[in-house]
């Protein structure tokens, strides 16, 4: 009787690894590699600059100035992160929130030395700030928590 129970055991863990590998297995070859975006902040860009063909996002602050508005709704900017900056441009309606001086996230995918959004995502309020600018700032050293009003 014991041996009947101890090979059932095994039988079901055996079944229970075959049944996860092949669930690793569907999401590997199936699901598109477009699916999954990286975040990359400016100074991680010009460091280690990504494949031309890799579509990734960019996070940072908007450079003060550098909001430069182009024929019809394309738009130049530059983003940092207080240590690099990387020119973006993008052809779209920006979100209200947007401005200079703002975080913002981009997806797209570098040009050249430019990197070319495809969307453009900004803060949700004026205290908000995306989870990676905010990481990547503190690791810049230069993040500074906004004060709510008291």
């Amino acid at each position: 009787m014991k041996g009947l129970k101890k090979r059932r055991r095994v039988q079901v863990m055996a079944l229970a690894a075959l049944s996860l590998l092949a669930a690793v297995a569907v999401v590997y070859f199936f699901v598109p590699k477009t699916a999954v975006n990286f975040f990359r902040s400016p100074t991680e860009v010009v460091t280690t600059p990504p494949p031309a063909e890799e579509v990734f996002r960019i996070g940072g602050l908007v450079v003060e100035g550098s909001l430069v508005r182009g024929e019809g709704a394309t738009v130049s900017f530059s983003v940092t992160d207080t240590n690099e900056t990387v020119p973006v441009r993008y052809t779209g309606v920006l979100p209200d929130l947007f401005g200079e001086g703002e975080g913002m996230v981009a997806l797209g995918q570098m040009e050249g030395d430019t990197f070319v959004a495809s969307e453009v995502l900004a803060k949700h309020d004026e205290t908000y700030m995306p989870k990676e600018v905010v990481d990547a700032l503190k690791e810049q050293g230069v993040y500074q928590p906004s004060k709510p009003e008291s």
